[in-house]
């Protein structure tokens, strides 16, 4: 019998907040509904929880999609997709402004800003996006029934990446969309301001896992043993010359994935304060431009990196959702910046 945990999945504080269990079943097992075989052996789980992953086809025996009532039989292969349990914090309402773009009973997309922390944790204990989230729906005129009292992420994006990020309002729709996230069929598109001259589209796959050697970053393995399997598609929107714009789409949503990428192939994002995006990577070194670069930097707080589409199914209607957002201003600045640059 085998689990593979949140953690060893996404490298401790992935952007995907779901975990997979996986079982082998023992050859002397006794027949038993799978409800109550999954529940005996996975922790901080209930009935209804199992009933809802059923429900939303999170639940396979040997590659089937089975319902609570399935009997379990020896030797069968078990897996299932569960929200990953939010860690025991008090979440404390802020009525901190939220940019939606779109909201329902059980879903909604918020355009997060720049220098805010998603969830609660050390060190950060106030003023997230999930502390303005739960005083947001705390005080609708109107929630939905099954509401769990606090805001279901399955992603989320780095303190100063902005963009747009999804947010379950029920159970039900936190446990569908994990299983979107971890079936790879939702659409996520990011636009990044790389340094360097970026010759052609392409895509990186590469084993991303925590640093040896600074465990608050992230880095490529290249023995094709350690990290996690990580994939990223790019391709260029518009050339500068010393940096580039492109637009990167991921397959996997590992920690710090885009920018460890984009640095690993000689690009790395524009003033990022973790990769080496800080400096000046390209260009003269003339004091004109190094003024120029310093005025770039002024306009942002963190790495030029946003996630400007979000596609997904409806958890409960059938129907598709995409959703677009505009560059930030400080982000949208640099750009411009960058176009009426004339390189000499």
């Amino acid at each position: 019998m085998s689990k593979k945990t949140f953690e060893e999945e996404n490298n401790l504080g992935s952007e995907e907040m779901f975990e997979h269990y996986r079982f082998d079943v023992d050859p002397g097992q006794e027949i038993v509904r799978i409800d109550k075989f999954l529940i005996d052996r996975i922790p901080n789980t209930s009935r209804s929880k199992i009933q809802i992953a059923s429900k939303n086809g999170n639940i396979l025996v040997n590659s089937v999609k089975v319902k609570q009532n399935y009997k379990v039989k020896p030797l069968d292969k078990i897996s299932i997709v569960l929200p990953y349990p939010v860690r025991e914090l008090e979440l404390i309402p802020e009525d901190i402004p939220l940019d939606i773009i779109f909201e329902d009973d059980e879903v909604l997309v918020v355009n997060k800003p720049s220098n805010m922390v998603v969830h609660p944790g050390y060190g950060n204990y106030t003023g997230t996006l999930v502390n303005a989230l739960v005083y947001h729906i705390e005080n609708l005129p109107t929630k939905k029934q099954d509401y769990f009292g606090r805001p279901g992420l399955v992603h989320r994006l780095d303190k100063h990446t902005t963009g747009l990020l999804v947010v379950a309002k029920t159970e039900n729709a936190l446990t569908n969309l994990a299983k979107q996230f971890s079936d790879r069929t939702t659409e996520r598109h990011y636009y990044a301001l790389v340094w360097g001259d970026v010759k052609e589209d392409g895509k990186v796959i590469a084993n991303v896992g925590r640093s040896l050697k600074n465990r608050k970053v992230m880095t490529v393995f290249e023995d094709g043993i350690s990290g996690k399997n990580a994939i990223t598609h790019y391709k260029v929107i518009k050339r500068f010359g010393y940096v580039t714009l492109v637009e990167c789409k991921l397959e996997t949503g590992r920690t710090h994935q885009i920018r460890v990428h984009m640095k690993y192939i000689g690009h790395p994002l524009f003033y990022d304060l973790e990769y080496g995006g800080d400096k000046i990577l390209k260009g003269t070194s003339n004091a004109k431009y190094k003024k120029f670069i310093d005025n770039c930097f002024s306009l942002l707080d963190g790495q030029a990196l946003h996630a400007k589409t979000i596609g997904f199914k409806h958890p409960s209607q059938d129907h598709y959702i995409r959703l677009n957002s505009e560059l930030p201003n400080g982000f949208q600045k640099v750009i411009d910046k960058w176009s009426k640059y004339i390189i000499v």
